[in-house]
């Protein structure tokens, strides 16, 4: 048997994730909310609602984390949900509100065997932008430095703004994988923030602008959809340098 805490705004906990109730965990039930952390066992397994609140789940996990709490977090989910989170929420696993008795408790018993590591499969299939040990995240010619909040090209300064850079450097974590203008003013502006999605295409207008010519076209348009970044692929001018490069040796060796 499981110790489990379920927090939810429902007022009829029973309806959140109806499996729950045939199996022989004990689930202790709580607001969702930042007070009720502190009442939460240390061995425990907190089914978090998200169902129609991910910014309050989002906060949550952020203060879970925060607080140094070593809880694993497991979010219940409409299917709609799943577009939004990702690895950098910290939580162990999901699962949908709809989930069978015997999927939920196959999540549990992978959870507290992995222990209160985060899960990596909501990332994006591996698709997290390579960043060292400096946080440093290189992209061709484009340095994102997430730690000094700086971005260069060739090695000169880029002038951003913060919301300009903190686009610049989501996107960058993220390449070859698209967003909706809705996640990215979720991801980069917050659920705090009021504005429309204009907001999004406005900042994309000015990263491109401040990037150049040669270099705009690495944050692409998906028609319909939203925006991605396209890594650097080795541009022409290099490549003609290289093959001249390789017809003078051969030349050089003829004679």
């Amino acid at each position: 048997m499981t110790d489990l805490t379920l927090m939810t705004f429902a007022s009829d906990p029973a309806t959140v994730l109806p499996s729950l109730a045939l199996l022989s965990h004990r689930v202790r039930v709580l607001p969702m909310d930042a007070a009720s952390l502190v009442k939460m066992p240390e061995n425990t397994i907190l089914f978090l609602d998200a169902r129609d609140d991910l910014a309050t789940a989002k906060t949550l996990c952020r203060l879970i984390h925060a607080s140094g709490l070593s809880t694993p977090i497991v979010l219940i989910l409409t299917e709609g949900g799943f577009t939004v989170v990702n690895s950098q929420w910290g939580i162990a696993d999901v699962v949908v509100a709809t989930a069978s008795p015997a999927e939920v408790e196959g999540r549990l018993r992978l959870v507290s065997e992995r222990g209160n590591a985060p899960v990596n499969t909501l990332a994006g299939h591996g698709d997290q932008g390579v960043q060292d040990e400096d946080g440093l995240i290189r992209s061709g010619d484009l340095v994102v430095d997430t730690n000094g909040y700086t971005a260069s090209l060739h090695g000169h300064p880029i002038d951003l703004a913060y919301k300009e850079f903190e686009l610049l450097k989501y996107l960058v974590q993220h390449p070859g994988r698209v967003f909706t203008r809705a996640q990215l003013l979720q991801e980069v502006w917050g659920y705090d923030y009021y504005g429309g999605t204009r907001t999004v295409d406005v900042h994309i207008r000015r990263l491109r602008a401040k990037l150049g010519g040669e270099y705009e076209h690495l944050i692409g348009t998906v028609r319909n959809v939203g925006y991605r970044f396209d890594p650097p692929e080795e541009n022409e001018h290099e490549t003609t340098a290289k093959d001249a490069a390789r017809d003078d040796d051969g030349e050089t060796g003829e004679n």
